[in-house]
């Protein structure tokens, strides 16, 4: 047998430093014990070219609805087989459940391709959002060595309601995969929201963030307030985005002032009557009548979906002033290529976190970034979430700290 080769003794220092490096990514953990559930949303990055359909099907979801909360024009030619692209960032609308007491999706599956492993479909195909340890447990895998081809994993993705609200506020809550471009200023900047927000919401002692930790950033919604017995209780629309419901029939947004705005939706199907009751107004029409006390305004707003019919509600009102036209947020096409502002990092440039305007409308379809750098996700990288509560992380990046110890075994290892 060869002789064993002399261990190098690294001082306490720098077995400190490999240590803070490697330090597990933090998560918001919502506990929760009942059946409730919300309206959740996941930042992903695309890690290669795919279909809308294919997109859909990766997180078990309608692609309709995937589109629409990113505002893209779903009347699109043949929208369901366009080719999005790699490294385009989306918002992935998922239903947030309660599961063995703590909230998150359990409603994706993954089926297994040859040389797939549980870190390459955590890190890679799912873009952090969960950990190779997750989905382990998740699926009882005792050899995670050991995977065949076409098995069917749960994913168990990260997801938070807090009761739909942020500081008594309507909000949808998105979980989003730090990367090491991020700061957590960029990230309030960019999300309409502060530091001290963010770090209340994500229970941080401080506003070190770290690549691979997946923050709750609440995004500012419209709620509605539709009887219990419609199928679409509780729907809440982001600010920037769309919902579609009452099967693809309507589609409502959230407007300046917080107001929810639903109209018929622009998808050729069959749907129910959308005439309000003793009225010539379809739903989502408005009509003005200046008078010397005022303005009389009067519109056919939606009241929800029951038992497959679209309910309109007659409103009449006196205002002070006539309203404008509605201010939905703009459809777009589907991306085909990724432009910098398209990339996963939402972080703006210094000049906008100094105070320049940041550009877009809030909760736009893609986030934008001032970095004109892209790092492709890799099947190497963080882990994902953590399964634990969220612990205090060394304000040092992993890059800062790798310099360090590049410096300082450049001048050690001479002496030894």
């Amino acid at each position: 047998m060869p002789p064993k080769k002399p261990t190098l003794a690294l001082p306490a220092t720098i077995l400190l430093l490999f240590t803070v490096a490697g330090v597990t990514p933090k998560s918001t953990i919502e506990p929760c014990s009942n059946n409730d559930s919300c309206n959740a949303l996941l930042g992903y990055t695309l890690y290669t070219d795919l279909k809308v359909s294919e997109l859909a099907a990766l997180f078990q979801i309608d692609p309709i609805l995937l589109l629409a909360a990113n505002s893209i024009d779903v009347s699109y030619p043949d929208v369901e087989s366009h080719i999005l692209p790699s490294q385009l960032f989306l918002k992935i609308p998922i239903t947030c459940s309660c599961v063995d007491g703590i909230r998150k999706s359990g409603a994706t599956r993954y089926k297994t391709r040859p040389s797939d492993t549980l870190s390459n479909i955590a890190d890679a195909v799912y873009g952090g959002l969960v950990s190779a340890d997750q989905i382990k447990e998740a699926n009882s895998i005792a050899d995670p060595s050991v995977l065949d081809v076409g098995q069917s994993l749960v994913v168990p993705l990260p997801c938070t309601c807090f009761n739909g609200t942020d500081n008594l506020l309507p909000a949808v809550y998105m979980s989003y995969v730090v990367r090491a471009v991020d700061t957590l200023a960029g990230i309030a900047a960019r999300y309409k929201t502060t530091t001290t927000d963010l770090m209340g919401v994500n229970a941080l002692g401080n506003a070190a963030i770290d690549d691979g930790d997946i923050l709750a950033i609440p995004l500012s919604a419209c709620a509605s307030n539709f009887p219990t017995y419609a199928s679409d209780y509780a729907l809440s629309v982001p600010n920037g985005g769309y919902a579609i419901t009452a099967d693809h029939c309507v589609q409502c947004s959230c407007t300046p002032g917080s107001r929810l705005y639903c109209q018929p939706a622009s998808l050729s199907v069959s749907c129910s009557s959308m005439q309000c009751k003793s009225s010539n107004l379809m739903l989502g029409n408005v009509t003005v009548q200046q008078s010397s006390a005022g303005c009389n305004v009067t519109s056919c707003g939606y009241g929800g979906f029951v038992n497959g019919t679209i309910i309109t509600t007659l409103s009449s009102s006196l205002q002070p002033r006539c309203p404008g036209p509605q201010q939905v947020p703009p459809l777009i096409a589907p991306p085909t290529v990724v432009s910098p502002d398209m990339a996963f990092a939402p972080t703006p440039s210094p000049s906008q976190l100094g105070g320049a305007p940041i550009g877009g409308l809030p909760g736009s379809v893609v986030p934008s970034t001032g970095s004109s750098i892209v790092f492709p996700p890799s099947a190497n990288g963080p882990s994902g979430s953590s399964s634990g509560a969220c612990a205090l992380v060394s304000p040092l990046s992993s890059f800062s700290l790798a310099m360090v110890l590049v410096s300082f075994i450049k001048v050690v290892l001479p002496f030894l």
